[in-house]
């Protein structure tokens, strides 16, 4: 396996085999602890069926390859959201804005790459703002040092997600402009489940404390392994944001069996609370190279037992999501949950990637 292998390319040498596999399959991952009346609230089962945001038509944007990424939030009167636009060079980072969560509009492009700079200089992915975390709270921003605060990831090569990408914090004013501080975790300084790079943070803050939700890849695997790498995910946490702890029991969501859902990827974590439960929407990745969305829930916010049904399946031929439905974000609005992700159709190069959305009623 060459170990500047991406992730696409990875998922695509699982699926060779089987290529068209319609369904994320495999076995259930874990015995269920939550009751239905529990699990209900997160699920969203209602597919909108189409892109609602896609790659740009201008051959010169930064985001004129695809889109992915999606994070969503409540601010300034109107529902936003922060995007990954890829422009055949790397990852930037887009700011869009809604009325009704389907038709957006893009406003500009607020975090570019900077040649200049060790981490960021072919990529830079804005992919959270502290915000509300209820599962039902608008996403409403919050300040934090009377300031906006977010996190980044930047993966050091050009191409789609190339090399071990690290995290750092970003502060704005206007969300349109952000400072950057240096990396806050280097996988070299975490355990071997996240030597491999560091991938998309979900930053929240509870009751004082801020969690910093991630995921990560090990180094590639020998092929006597089945070559490749597995992706987890774990958590730090800081009071002042200055020094940040890993959790000891990292990582907090492992890969599952062989035959389950998340067997190869446990990934792309974003964090709600209901009441006394806390739920981890997360994409798996299974041993045919199909991705789809996932949930686990805990009573705390270390501690979570995979749910055990598919929250967002991969669609039929023909379909938006008929590669890849992955990278949850959600919020409520208007009486519904609403749950953004990354809906890939066809197969590479000819692929297709844009952002997508399911509800918890019907369209």
């Amino acid at each position: 396996m060459n170990a500047r292998m991406t992730r696409r390319g990875f998922a695509r040498r699982l699926g060779i085999s089987i290529a068209g596999l319609p369904l994320l399959r495999g076995a259930p991952m874990a015995a269920e602890e939550f009751s239905d009346r529990e699990i209900a609230p997160f699920r969203t089962p209602y597919k909108y069926g189409k892109l609602v945001l896609a790659a740009s038509d201008d051959p010169n944007a930064f985001d004129c390859k695809a889109v992915d990424d999606p994070f969503v939030f409540y601010h300034d009167g109107a529902l936003q959201m922060l995007y990954i636009g890829f422009d055949g060079t790397g990852y930037q980072t887009g700011l869009a804005r809604s009325k009704d969560l389907v038709s957006w509009e893009r406003v500009a492009c607020v975090a570019r790459r900077d040649p200049n700079s060790r981490y960021t200089r072919y990529n830079i992915a804005l992919s959270c703002i502290v915000r509300e975390d209820g599962l039902h709270a608008r996403g409403q921003l919050k300040k934090v040092h009377g300031r906006y605060l977010g996190a980044w990831n930047a993966y050091p090569n050009a191409g789609y997600e190339a090399g071990a990408a690290v995290i750092g914090l970003a502060w704005s004013d206007n969300l349109l402009h952000w400072e950057l501080t240096d990396p806050i975790l280097f996988p070299a300084d975490g355990a071997p489940w996240e030597h491999g790079g560091l991938y998309r943070p979900n930053l929240i803050e509870h009751d004082g404390v801020f969690y910093l939700y991630y995921n990560a890849k090990t180094d590639p695997l020998p092929r006597r392994e089945g070559g490749g790498w597995h992706e987890q995910t774990g958590v730090a946490t800081s009071r002042d944001l200055k020094h940040w702890t890993r959790y000891a029991g990292n990582p907090i969501l492992r890969n599952g069996s062989l035959d389950s859902w998340d067997a190869h990827f446990a990934s792309n974590p974003f964090v709600v609370h209901d009441g006394h439960l806390w739920g981890m929407y997360y994409f798996g990745l299974d041993r045919h190279g199909v991705a789809g969305e996932l949930l686990a829930l805990g009573r705390d916010p270390y501690h979570f037992t995979k749910v055990n049904e598919i929250m967002i399946n991969v669609g039929p031929p023909g379909s938006v999501d008929e590669t890849y439905a992955h990278k949850p974000c959600v919020i409520y609005h208007d009486g519904a949950l609403y749950h953004f992700y990354c809906a890939v159709s066809h197969k590479w190069p000819h692929e297709v990637r844009g952002i997508s959305v399911a509800r918890s009623r019907p369209w």
